[in-house]
Order: C-alpha cells, then sequence, then structure tokens
C-alpha cells in the first residue's frame, strides 16, 4: 500500500459536523448521516447519491433512533437473586457431539439449531467467544507500561492464567499485527520511547483441541481468536468507509480492516511478516501435521467487533489455500466488511460464518449504515452493487431486554461488550422466550469493563483490574511497577528467526494481497 495513498484516508470525519455528531451520539444518533458522509461513494465522485438517497438515509436513521428509544423504556420489575447460583458450576455439561459436529461447525447453515439454539451449539458458541474475550482481559492496555500492546503473559502460561485450562485447547502461536495507515483508536501505544515495539500489538492467537477435546468434537479443531478494539464507542471515526479489492474477482473489503490484516515492514521487530502471514504460516504447518496424521481437521475462525471482521478476511484468504478444509466464522458484534462480490466468494469457497448480534448495538450496522444490502431495491439511487457494503452468514439476534440482570439504557460501550454477548447467548432460548433460568455462565462478568448490571445486583462496574493495578511491595515495602518475568516479555529475536525460516519455506501459500 502506498505511503501517499493512505495519507488522505487517515483524516479525521469532516471537523465542522463533529459537534453534530457529540450531541447525537448522546442519542443514539450518531449512526445517522455518518454512513452518507464518509460513504463508499466519495471514492468515485460520478456516483455521487441522489437528493432522494440523502432523504432517505435521513428517514431511516429518525425512523431507527425512535425504534431505539421506544424499545429501550422497558425496566425489569423483578431481578433474580445472583447468589442462589453462586454454588453452581459456571460450565455447561461437556456433550460429546462427535456425531454431528460437522452441523454444528455449519455444514447447514446451522439450519434448526438457532430457534431454538440447541444447548450444544449454544456451548460452541461459549467456548470461541471464551477465547475472543481472553484476547482482551491479557492484553496490556497500561500506557505507562512499555509493554504496552503486548500480552501480558506467553503462550504456555496464558490459558492457565485466564482460567482457560480447561477448554481442551492448547496455545500455538501468538500474532501480531501493524498498520500503515493510522488507526489511533485501533492500535494501543507506549507513552515511552523506550518500548517493546513502536509499531505492532499483540492481535490474537492460534490454538489446536487436544487429544480429549478432539475426541468430544469429532475433529482436531484449530482456532485461530482475533482480538477486537479496545474503544468500542469510539472506533467507528476510524472506519475509512474505502472499499479496496481483495484476490482476482470483484471483491473488495474496507481499508482499513484490510491494512492491519496485511500490512509488514522489514524496519519492525514483530511485522516482518503480516498478521495474514503469521497467521497462514501457522494454520498451514498445523493442518499438514494433523492430516498427515490422518486426522479431521477444521478450523474455526472467531473474534468480536475489529477481531470479526479480520475474523471474515482470514476465513476468506484460508479458503484459498485449502479448498478441502471445513471453515468456520464464529463472530461476535462483527461490522460489515466487503461488498456483495466478497460475501458471494465467500459462500462459493464454502465459508459458514455465524453472527452474533444485538439489536441494540450499532457496530454490526456499519459501515454503510445506510447504503447496504438491504437497499438492493433502491440501486437507481445508490449507484452500482458493487460499492455496497453487505454481512456474511447466518445471524444470530440477541436482545439486551431479554435479559433480567441487565439495564436497558442506551449503554453504547456496554451492549457492545463481548462479555454482554456471551451473557445474553448464554441465556437465550429462543425468539419468543426470554432468559433461561438455568443459565450457567457467571453473571458478574458482565461488568468486568462496563456498567450493564443492573444496580440492584450490586456488582461493581469495570471491576477487571490486576491487583493494585499491577503494583507490587518490594523488599523495602516501597510500591514498585514490578519487572515482568523474562519468559512474558515478547522476543523480537525468536520471532524474527522462526521468521526467517518460515520465509525460506515460503510454504506454497497463494498470496492474496
Amino acid at each position: 500500500m502506498a505511503a501517499a495513498a493512505t495519507t488522505k484516508a487517515i483524516l479525521p470525519l469532516h471537523h465542522h459536523h463533529h459537534h453534530h455528531h457529540a450531541a447525537a451520539t448522546k442519542n443514539g444518533l450518531f449512526i445517522s448521516i455518518h454512513a452518507y458522509q464518509n460513504s463508499p461513494f466519495e471514492t468515485h465522485p460520478s456516483q455521487k447519491p441522489s437528493n432522494k438517497a440523502i432523504k432517505l438515509a435521513e428517514s431511516l436513521s429518525n425512523m431507527l433512533h425512535l425504534h431505539i428509544e421506544r424499545n429501550l423504556n422497558y425496566h425489569p420489575s423483578n431481578v433474580p437473586r445472583i447468589e442462589d447460583k453462586h454454588d453452581t458450576s459456571t460450565m455447561s455439561p461437556k456433550e460429546d457431539i462427535s456425531k454431528k459436529w460437522q452441523e454444528i461447525h455449519g455444514s447447514n447453515d446451522w439450519n434448526n439449531l438457532l430457534d431454538p439454539l440447541h444447548p450444544w451449539l449454544r456451548r460452541e458458541i461459549v467456548k470461541y467467544g471464551e477465547f475472543a474475550q481472553a484476547t482482551y482481559d491479557a492484553f496490556d492496555f497500561d500506557s505507562f507500561s512499555e509493554y504496552c500492546g503486548s500480552c501480558r503473559y506467553n503462550e504456555r502460561k496464558l490459558f492457565g492464567k485466564l482460567g482457560l485450562i480447561e477448554s481442551g485447547y492448547k496455545v500455538a502461536k501468538y500474532v501480531y499485527a501493524m498498520s500503515h495507515i493510522d488507526l489511533p483508536e485501533w492500535l494501543e501505544r507506549s507513552r515511552f520511547a523506550d518500548t517493546w515495539s513502536k509499531d505492532s500489538n499483540w492481535m490474537g492467537f492460534v490454538a489446536v483441541s487436544d487429544d480429549q477435546e478432539t475426541r468430544r468434537i469429532g475433529r482436531r479443531d484449530i482456532v485461530v481468536a482475533w482480538r477486537g478494539t479496545v474503544a468500542p464507542s469510539e472506533w467507528y471515526d476510524n472506519m475509512q468507509r474505502k472499499l479496496e479489492p481483495i484476490g482476482q474477482g470483484e471483491a473488495k473489503v474496507e481499508h482499513g480492516f484490510l491494512s492491519l490484516y496485511t500490512s509488514k515492514s522489514e524496519s519492525t521487530r514483530y511485522n516482518k511478516s503480516s498478521a495474514s502471514e503469521q497467521v497462514m504460516r501457522e494454520v498451514k504447518k498445523l493442518v499438514n501435521y494433523y492430516k498427515g496424521r490422518g486426522e479431521e481437521v477444521s478450523l474455526t475462525i472467531t473474534g468480536h467487533s475489529l477481531g470479526g471482521a479480520l475474523a471474515l478476511l482470514n476465513a476468506y484468504e484460508a479458503a484459498k489455500n485449502f479448498p478441502s478444509l471445513p471453515i468456520s466464522v464464529v463472530s461476535f458484534a462483527a461490522p460489515r466488511v466487503g461488498n456483495i462480490a466478497f460475501r458471494d466468494e465467500l459462500y462459493q469457497m464454502g465459508v459458514k460464518t455465524l453472527r452474533m448480534t444485538i439489536k441494540q448495538d450499532v457496530v454490526p450496522r456499519m459501515p454503510g449504515i445506510v447504503f447496504n444490502e438491504s437497499l438492493q431495491k433502491f440501486d437507481d439511487i445508490t449507484g452500482t452493487l458493487e460499492w455496497i457494503y453487505t454481512h456474511v452468514g447466518v445471524e444470530l439476534k440477541l436482545d439486551i431486554r431479554s435479559s433480567p440482570y441487565l439495564k436497558k439504557g442506551l449503554n453504547l460501550v456496554g451492549i457492545h461488550m463481548l462479555e454482554t454477548y456471551l451473557h445474553l447467548v448464554d441465556g437465550f432460548l429462543d425468539s419468543t422466550t426470554t432468559f433461561r433460568s438455568d443459565a450457567r455462565r457467571d453473571v458478574v462478568l458482565v461488568n468486568k469493563d462496563c456498567n450493564m448490571l443492573v444496580d440492584e445486583l450490586r456488582i461493581p462496574h469495570n471491576w477487571y483490574q490486576l491487583e493494585n493495578k499491577g503494583l507490587e511491595r518490594n523488599f523495602h515495602r516501597r510500591w514498585v511497577k514490578p519487572t515482568r518475568y523474562p519468559e512474558d516479555i515478547p522476543s523480537p529475536t525468536v520471532e524474527s528467526y522462526s521468521n526467517v525460516l518460515e520465509m525460506q519455506d515460503s510454504c506454497g501459500l497463494e498470496s492474496l494481497f
């Protein structure tokens, strides 16, 4: 990607509109004309939307606003006691799904499994969601830390530190990403010059099922978990709403997502190869190894928010390289990623996508809130379909009103949080029933990084943090910031050496970029 071409793209949205949007955000209205101001049409001056389209955009956004307001005036009358569950397990039973794994993995597009939600599928969705949540829980957000933007633990310790030992998976590889365009809310930076990396962030991991889990789920499952966005209510400002080609056909995807997935630079410590190359090399190694042992293998890619977008790009590339491999995406709160041709290519390659969305979450409405797949019939208004963003796959639509534990106000951050999604999935029975009374997942987790639980539960908000915010007392009883254990410091020398070896192999992977 040429630097000159990207300079223009990093400018913020039109400043003279920002006061309107700041005020509008409070009313849930920021979703209105942002989609028009920076719509894909800007890159093709000949395809300016007509006045009819602008009026349509305004009326749709007003309808959406009224709809949200009306739906949020509901208040729960009685909140179930969470104390009654203190002595119960937080885990749903681990059923043997080996005979039905293809259907659970989406071979039949989850027909007859979603409404009502099959308990085996519910458990698998939560399992993958917890892998995505791990990418937040272990991430170093501390801008005063020289390791800001890295994972706090090494691959061997990650699941143990996060209580995921019983997941039945082992972490195989960490993934790092950088971007050649400025995405300030998408990548975390340390305030210090002497830092582990000036360019890269830890962006997720590749894991693989152990022998016991493999027997239970009927195949060797390779998982890629992508980290999502740190500031979920602000990141829409960084969406370029600019579509860029991917592959050899008509498929196009959002510019910023693609940059994060494919950027690399020889001068960096962690991104001499791109996130795309790191993941694909590891997946190829694992697929070849387990297929060589005569095992059935699947690839499941998961992510929340921005991570859900990266998961779809990853699935597209994996399907090109492994045509016979069963590939599924399990995403939460993901935005639209590409155009209709991108969606159709994914379908043709057999990629199965299950998207969890919350009705009140605005991120799945982006980008192209107005100019999206629902307006195909307005082709004369919106111009060619090539420039319209569209969703992919099957949707499981959740609703915050279904849970008696959640506040019903328009809390954009809280509604978007992955823990809110996992809570609602765990409580979902079907589209006509409220929250299931025998849901196992710990309700308290919802308030880890937000304030979504009703006050009657008396759970502190934003309670998840390191003890004493990471400070420890030293021998002289002074409070100090401890040094990291050497094995938990990301090691660029090891990374670089393995990159060199893997580069020599060149892996025989088809490059799409």
